[in-house]
């Protein structure tokens, strides 16, 4: 999808393209999350172990890790409509076939098949909304994709509580299939095609390096516990060495202008700083994800469902505040939202590090709405100033990158925390302390270990600039150019 375009509108209202592809991530989004409280269900239906059912989450992020990184080059081939028709198609093939899955093995192939069709649709968002809105308008529309991404994640587990009180967790993907349906329905109906594709032969040794490199980063890093270390470090390690392949690989193939996923976009300072900064807080955001619900119901007795109640007034908050935080972006730029959004992210991890057996619930709400809300007056500006920062046909590209590292940040992140939570709990044990004690003291250190790492986004915040103008350091003719520029 080229964004050989004129410079779009600004003003009026969100384009049609937007509103519908907005819709589809949410509902392609929703099912990242929406298997979480069907664990204990697979295990009885399915006769398999914890472990192995934790799978239809993990095998979900380890496809959207490795499928990603090749959406820069898929998205500036194919044409809108041709790309949001794979993507919902290949989605809705996934849900049937988890829908009626006999077996494990099936549930767990149509997950990879429903990641695939997920992995597209956020690129394509991403690319879709930078080329077709105007850059005073960005962060309004931003906004309502904050939105978007923030509830969906949010609701998943709350969603899939209800549904498994009443009925089998097979409903999760029968529930989506007539939506999914319909929305593509609609998207084919209302869309029209952005720019014109591009000729290019993709190179098959990159998207082997890429899809292994980062899948197996993930799925290493998805291992570590306190009691494995070893195993885990080396998957991780190989993982990291053939990404450096991939990269050697990339710029080698940005001499003849076909690379798969163009290493440019981090010419621009501004989108670098970006990158970093969302890198970091997502790993403190996941690594709070997963130990607020361990809180909840290991230590304090709740049910999956009034656990996902609980959290959830902060996740509509983090959406319903998006368009509000994107419209003072235009407004006022980045700094003024950003630089408060992120003293706000530690101020909120810091509380979390004093949770007990009877902190008020009303006190963890607050704190977790206060997180979530933070995150939203964050990302939105980040996000926004990030892609801002890059010529129009590195969009794909910058949004790729984007959704690659937010993955791969999830799985550092939910690594650290648990690791961190697991080795000081074990080691307490040891000492003679009683376990329930030991468990909340390991989750404090975790805590506060997300606190310490948003003290990295505090500081990323402050070098970010106003506005993506403000400071641009990739220029058309560097992003066309067929070797690497130096910045």
């Amino acid at each position: 999808m080229s964004a050989e375009l004129s410079a779009p509108a600004s003003g009026g209202r969100t384009p049609t393209v937007i509103r519908v592809l907005v819709l589809a991530t949410f509902v392609v989004i929703l099912n990242e999350t929406i298997m979480i409280n069907a664990i204990p269900r697979l295990m009885e239906d399915l006769h398999i172990t914890e472990r192995a059912a934790q799978w239809v989450s993990t095998a979900f992020m380890l496809t959207m890790a490795a499928v990603i990184p090749t959406t820069g080059w898929f998205l500036q081939r194919v044409s809108t409509r041709r790309a949001y028709t794979v993507a919902m198609g290949v989605f809705i093939a996934g849900t049937v076939l988890s829908s009626v899955a006999p077996s494990f093995a099936v549930l767990l192939l149509g997950r990879i098949v429903q990641a695939g069709g997920t992995a597209v649709m956020m690129p394509l968002l991403m690319t879709t909304l930078m080329t077709v809105v105007h850059e005073h308008d960005r962060g309004r529309v931003m906004g309502n994709v904050t939105l978007a991404i923030s509830v969906a994640p949010a609701m998943g587990p709350v969603i899939s509580g209800l549904v498994l009180q009443v009925g089998s967790w097979r409903w999760l993907f029968w529930l989506v299939l007539p939506i999914a349906g319909v929305i593509t329905w609609l998207g084919l109906r209302q869309l029209e095609n952005v720019g014109e594709p591009q000729a290019g032969a993709i190179d098959p040794l990159s998207v082997v390096l890429a899809a292994l490199g980062f899948g197996g980063l993930v799925f290493g890093l998805s291992r570590f516990t306190a009691d494995e270390l070893a195993g885990p470090a080396l998957i991780v390690a190989v993982g990291a060495a053939l990404i450096a392949a991939f990269v050697f690989r990339q710029l080698s193939l940005q001499r003849s202008g076909t690379p798969l996923l163009d290493l440019r976009v981090l010419l621009a300072g501004t989108y670098t700083k970006a990158l970093v900064l969302m890198s970091v807080a997502f790993m403190a955001m996941l690594g709070s994800m997963i130990l607020l619900p361990l809180y909840l119901q290991n230590l304090r007795g709740l049910s999956p469902l009034a656990t996902g109640l609980l959290v959830m007034p902060g996740g509509l908050a983090m959406g319903l505040l998006g368009p509000t935080v994107g419209r003072l972006f235009d407004r006022f730029g980045g700094r003024v939202l950003v630089i408060p959004g992120s003293i706000a992210i530690a101020v909120a991890l810091a509380g979390f590090t004093q949770i007990s057996l009877t902190m008020p619930y009303w006190q963890l709400v607050g704190l977790h709405v206060l997180l979530m809300v933070s995150l939203a007056a964050t990302f939105t500006p980040v996000f926004t100033l990030g892609l801002g920062a890059l010529p129009m046909q590195l969009y794909s590209h910058g949004s790729s990158m984007l959704g690659t590292l937010q993955q791969v940040a999830a799985a550092f992140g939910t690594a650290l925390v648990v690791t961190v939570m697991s080795a000081r709990s074990s080691d307490l044990v040891a000492k003679g302390t009683d376990a329930i004690t030991a468990h909340l003291d390991g989750m404090r250190l975790a805590f506060l270990v997300s606190a310490v790492l948003a003290i990295v986004v505090i500081v990323m915040a402050v070098l970010l600039p106003g506005r993506a103008a403000d400071h641009q350091e990739v220029d058309e003719s560097d992003a066309a150019a067929p070797e690497l520029v130096k910045g």
